[in-house]
C-alpha cells in the first residue's frame, strides 16, 4: 500500500470553501482497529459543524471530517476481531472519512447488506447508529405508538421513518416543501406536514399527541414539542439547528409526566458504539438484507468536490443522503 493518500481537510473554520484537497500520511491500524480503503464516504451535518469550528473531534480522532464510509479492509490491527483483510464493510468512524484510507475500531464495522452497493452502504452507519440509539434504545419506541420526527426528508429523517414503520409505529413528520412531504409519505409516514404552512403541534395534538418526538431543530421547537407530546410522552433531542435555548414551563414535565433526553453519537465510548453495532446487526441488518429498509440517496460528488457537497447539504434542498466518491 502507498504510504500517502488523498484527503480533504478543514483549512480553517468557515464555509464550504475552507475544505481543501491535500496529501496526508496513510493511517495505521492501532489496537482493535482496522484500516479501510475508502470507496464512498457519507456527508453529514456534524461534518459541517466541525468545518465551521463548532464541533471539535475527540482528542484521539483524525482531524479530517467524515463519520461514515464503506470500502475494503486492507489492514487489521492487533486485537481486532470479526473482520479480515479483503472484507467489504461499512463503518462508523471517529473521523477521517474524507480520505482514501481511514482507521476505525473493528467493532464499529458492519457487513454490506445483501444486494446493496458500496455507495448506498456508505450512507448507513451515521444515521442508523443515531436513529437506533435515540429512537429505540433511549426513546423506547414501541409498536403502535405515535412517533413524530422533524426533518423527515433528511438522512436521519428518512431512516427514522423507515425503521419506525418497520417496527410497527405510527409515523408523523415535518418537512419544508410539498415534494419533501410526499417523499416522507412514500417512505411510510402516516402524515407529513409542511412546517412553513401549518402548526405541527396542533396537528399532532389532533392525532392524540406524540408518544415520542425526535428533534434536531431545538430553539422555538422545544416548547412546541412539549405541546405536541401526549401525556407520558418522550422528547429526544439530537441537535439544535435553531440553537439550544428556549423558554419552557417545566411544571408540564411533572403534571404530564413527560421525559426530555438526548444524546450525541461521536463522544460516546468505543464500547457504547460497539453495542449499538451489535444491536443493528441483530435487529436492523435483516431488514436491510431483505430490502424492507434502504437508504434514500440524494446526490454524489467527487472527493475533491466536498465543498460543493457541503453547500448542497446546507442549502437544505436535498432529500436523503449525500455521498463522496473516493475510490468507488
Amino acid at each position: 500500500m502507498t504510504q500517502t493518500m488523498r484527503a480533504v481537510e478543514i483549512s480553517k473554520a468557515g464555509g464550504p470553501d475552507v475544505l481543501q484537497p491535500v496529501t496526508r500520511p496513510r493511517p495505521v491500524a492501532g489496537h482493535g482497529q482496522v484500516v479501510i480503503k475508502t470507496a464512498w464516504a457519507g456527508v453529514n451535518r456534524p461534518d459541517a459543524l466541525q468545518r465551521a469550528g463548532m464541533y471539535a473531534p475527540p482528542p484521539t480522532a483524525s482531524d479530517l471530517p467524515g463519520l461514515e464510509a464503506s470500502g475494503e479492509v486492507v489492514e487489521v490491527g492487533p486485537g481486532a476481531e470479526g473482520v479480515a483483510v479483503g472484507d467489504k464493510v461499512c463503518a462508523l468512524l471517529p473521523g477521517g472519512g474524507y480520505a482514501e484510507y481511514v482507521a476505525t475500531p473493528a467493532a464499529h464495522c458492519l457487513p454490506i447488506p445483501a444486494g446493496m452497493g458500496l455507495k448506498e452502504a456508505a450512507c448507513l452507519p451515521e444515521t442508523f447508529f443515531t436513529v437506533w440509539s435515540n429512537v429505540f434504545t433511549r426513546g423506547g419506541l414501541k409498536a403502535g405508538e405515535r412517533f413524530l420526527v422533524h426533518g423527515g426528508s433528511s438522512g436521519i429523517g428518512t431512516t427514522a421513518i423507515q425503521l419506525a414503520s418497520a417496527f410497527g409505529a405510527r409515523v408523523f413528520t415535518t418537512a419544508g416543501s410539498a415534494e419533501k412531504c410526499q417523499a416522507c409519505l412514500d417512505l411510510g409516514a402516516e402524515a407529513a406536514w409542511n412546517y412553513r404552512e401549518v402548526d405541527f403541534e396542533d396537528k399532532m395534538r389532533a392525532e392524540g399527541g406524540a408518544d415520542l418526538i425526535l428533534d434536531m431543530v431545538g430553539g422555538s421547537y422545544i416548547p412546541r414539542n412539549i405541546k405536541a407530546l401526549a401525556d407520558d410522552g418522550r422528547l429526544v433531542q439530537i441537535a439544535f439547528l435553531q440553537g439550544p435555548k428556549a423558554e419552557l414551563n417545566f411544571a408540564q414535565l411533572m403534571t404530564r409526566r413527560l421525559t426530555m433526553t438526548g444524546s450525541t453519537l461521536r463522544p460516546q465510548s468505543d464500547l457504547a458504539k460497539a453495542r449499538i453495532a451489535e444491536d443493528l446487526r441483530a435487529q436492523v441488518w435483516p431488514l436491510l438484507d431483505a430490502g424492507r429498509v434502504a437508504p434514500v440517496m440524494d446526490q454524489e460528488f467527487a472527493l475533491d468536490d466536498a465543498a460543493a457537497a457541503h453547500a448542497r447539504m446546507e442549502g437544505s434542498t436535498h432529500v436523503g443522503k449525500i455521498v463522496l466518491r473516493v475510490g468507488g
